[in-house]
Parts: structure tokens; sequence; C-alpha cells
């Protein structure tokens, strides 16, 4: 591929429920200055949501997710149909910046690239919670403090905002089904598990995260509750011990120890500092939720590695006799 490569955006919906907000996702995707080759709506298992996508945006392309209900299907099914250089992904309830292809697009110059992603900006349904610390903004599935703040290599890209060579969607399989969300249920980490897989097979090559290809993502009331927080960080700690074991521990966690050992201990001391020094009380609230955070997510995971190796442990039992 030389030149500017062409590009099909899949935006994977399940829900009428964001009806509004999959006519807004579409309609930014149709005013970017660098046209996508074709937007492809993936409807996952919903046959009257297929339907009213199919009557009422009749300029994109609709396809149904034929594999396991899920994120990962639907994705697949949008590749399957793409035609573009590069398959970009849009979340059904975000909206595109009107540079963000262009941006995305710049990426893949250099031959070695074989994804972009971008920076995701929360929409907050309501006023952002003060004690909600940026350093968790992943819960509401948005870049969060710790991301690189210029045009890096990064190990994985982030689900809401990204892009690939179909090439190599196409080579490694695409995303991998038993991975990630269904419907409400906060798993995720597919994109990570594809993301390694893809450079286990090309160490030399790289994916690029690029904070100028934006994208602004809707957050819902529901999403800044403790609830939903403890929810999502369990998944998560579930989700990262299914990508450890999928690749391997080393590959599937580096990002993680580095964060949790680096940019968590200065989150809480900065909001302790933002407490005692500024005056704003929401600082320990900050602390203390980044800390809840950890903790819950690391238990996650302990849970999952071990419900995996008492599975393992059935498959093959020792030898009693």
């Amino acid at each position: 591929m030389t030149g500017i490569p062409t590009i099909s955006v899949v935006v994977c919906a399940y829900t009428d429920r964001r009806w509004g907000d999959l006519m807004e996702a579409v309609a930014s995707v149709r005013a970017q200055t660098m046209p996508a080759l074709e937007i492809i709506v993936s409807v996952d298992h919903n046959l009257a949501l297929r339907e009213r996508v199919t009557r009422q945006l009749p300029d994109v392309v609709v396809v149904d997710n034929q594999q396991r209900q899920g994120l990962s299907g639907a994705r697949n099914a949008g590749v399957a149909v793409a035609r573009g250089d590069v398959v970009a992904f849009l979340d059904d309830d975000a909206t595109a910046a009107a540079d963000w292809l262009e941006r995305l697009a710049a990426g893949y110059a250099a031959p070695d690239v074989m994804g972009v992603g971008g920076a995701i900006e929360p929409a907050w349904s309501t006023n952002r919670p003060r004690y909600f610390p940026e350093e968790f903004d992943w819960v509401v599935g948005c870049t969060y403090r710790g991301m690189p703040v210029m045009q890096a290599a990064v190990r994985n890209l982030i689900g809401a905002n990204m892009s690939f060579r179909r090439s190599v969607l196409n080579s490694v399989g695409g995303f991998r089904c038993d991975i990630g969300r269904i419907g409400t249920r906060p798993l995720g980490c597919e994109e990570t598990e594809l993301c390694i897989r893809s450079r286990r097979r090309w160490p030399n090559g790289r994916f690029l995260y690029d904070p100028s290809a934006r994208v602004r993502h809707r957050v819902p009331a529901n999403r800044a509750s403790w609830r939903y927080f403890h929810a999502r960080c369990y998944a998560e700690g579930l989700s990262k011990a299914l990508v450890a074991r999928a690749s391997d521990a080393r590959s599937g966690l580096a990002s993680e120890r580095a964060y949790a050992m680096r940019v968590l201990p200065r989150g809480m001391a900065r909001g302790v500092v933002d407490a005692v020094a500024h005056g704003d009380p929401a600082g320990l609230g900050r602390s203390v939720m980044i800390a809840t955070g950890l903790a819950v997510t690391t238990a996650g995971y302990l849970v999952g590695t071990a419900s995996r190796y008492n599975e393992e442990s059935n498959d093959h039992p020792q030898d009693r006799s």
C-alpha cells in the first residue's frame, strides 16, 4: 500500500436505545475532511435494529454479526465486508472530530505501522464527578492519565478509537469472540489481545497512538456511579487474566505493571496534596477511588487466574491410581 490509504469505518451497534447516538456517530463520519471509503454498521444479533438501520440509513453498508454474540463478533463482521486498506472502528455512542480519519491515515505513512488509534475524550451526560480520577477514565472507555501526550508507539489501541490495516486483521484472524464485551456486560480487552497477537506475528510492527486523532465518547450518568466503577474494574481484572493466558503474563500485563507502579501512586499522592494543600476535599475521594480501583481490578485478575487454573486441573486430572 502506497500513498494515502482508503479507510472503511465500522460502527458496531446492538440496541435501539442508542439510536440517537448511532445517528450522531454516522453523521460525524459523513462530515470528515477525508471521506471514508464506506461506512459499515455492524448489528449484533438484533433483527429489528438491522431493519431500522437499513431503512433509515440507505447510504451505509449494513451487516449482521453471524458469530457469537458480542462486540468482537460484530467487529469481525464489519471487517469481513470492508474494502478499505484500513479499517477504523468508532463506537456507536461516540462522535469523531472532523479531521479524525485524516489524522489516522497520516499514521500509516510508515510501512511498519500496523494500526493507529487516537484520543477518546469523555462527554459526560452530567457534570464530571469531582471524585472521579482521570487515571481511571478507561473505566468509561476513554483516554486516561498516564497515556502519551504526543504521538508514540503503544502496546495496544483502545476500542472506541482505533484502526488497523485490513491485511493485519485478516492475517491474524480478527478479534477473539471469547474475550470482550457482550451488550452491557463490562468485559473488554479483545483489542489488547489482538494487538499482542499481531506483535507476536510481526515483532517489528508498531501500533501508534496519536492524541490529535480525537473522538468524543458519551458517558451516561450511571457510569459515574461507584457500582459501575466496581463492576468495570472487576471485569477488567477478569479480562486481563484471559489476555495473560492467551498470550503470556509478561506481554499481557507489561503496560499494567507500569501503570500500577508509577501512574497510580502519583495519582493518589496528587489527590492527598489537592486535599491538604489546596483545600479540595474531593482530592481524598480521588485517592480512595484509585486505591479501590486497583484493589478491585487485582481481585478480578486473581479470581480469573484461579478459575482458569481450576478448569485446566479438571481437564487434566492427575492419575490417582
